[in-house]
């Protein structure tokens, strides 16, 4: 049987394939080649560098979550409120199926368009809500940013050599003379799920108290 062509797609996908396995750190140009029964130096032709390589392998991520919705269609949101709730709860749920994915998003560039028709119609829920275009554009991104560094730090956790020995217990007594931050760890380090959900709550607000016109604002 021969070879599958050898493309930035199959690249992209061989290498989220790998992910899994060895993680950001571990995953070498050379891995992904052995993997694909080629020299290392044929991936040259399509990557220029590791970081043009994460940058497709966002973009494929992206089109993925756009591609294979899990179960039912998301609802037609008319609440902007609501609208970033779920937009980045399901952003949320899409890195986490990937080993360090978040990290693979984080300050990649995507290398296609697929990504702006979801973009344009979430900043026009936001502008239909009465945002500005602009402060439409940094509501967004402000979740956004949210939700990326609130995955790094959930995957990073998740994946520590010593995560497994985390006992809260005798970190709380490790830290009794500083009793706020002993239960501190209780809601740093359990209950991620309800972690986020607060969080985004909270983000959410304060876009609303400070990014939403007030009515005299309103042209």
């Amino acid at each position: 049987m021969a070879a599958p062509r050898l493309d930035r797609a199959l690249v992209a996908r061989t290498a989220l394939d790998l992910l899994s396995d060895l993680g950001l750190d571990g995953l070498t140009l050379r891995a992904i080649a052995t993997e694909l029964g080629v020299k290392a130096p044929a991936l040259y032709w399509h990557f220029k560098d590791k970081q043009a390589l994460l940058d497709e392998m966002a973009t494929e991520m992206m089109r993925r979550m756009f591609t294979d919705p899990p179960g039912e269609e998301p609802p037609d949101d008319r609440d902007w409120r609501e609208m970033i709730t779920r937009s980045m709860g399901g952003l949320r749920d899409h890195l986490l199926r990937y080993r360090d994915g978040a990290k693979v998003y984080s300050g990649s560039r995507f290398t296609d368009t697929a990504y702006a028709g979801a973009m344009d119609a979430s900043l026009g829920v936001l502008v239909a809500g009465g945002f500005t275009p602009a402060r439409a554009a940094r509501a967004w991104v402000t979740a956004y940013h949210y939700t990326i560094g609130f995955v790094i730090e959930e995957q990073s956790l998740a994946s520590a050599p010593d995560r497994a020995s985390l006992d809260l217990a005798v970190r709380a007594e490790r830290l009794a003379r500083y009793p706020l931050a002993a239960q501190a760890g209780y809601e740093l380090f359990d209950h991620q799920d309800e972690g986020f959900d607060a969080g985004l709550a909270a983000v959410v607000a304060g876009i609303e108290i400070t990014l939403l016109p007030k009515d005299a604002e309103r042209p």
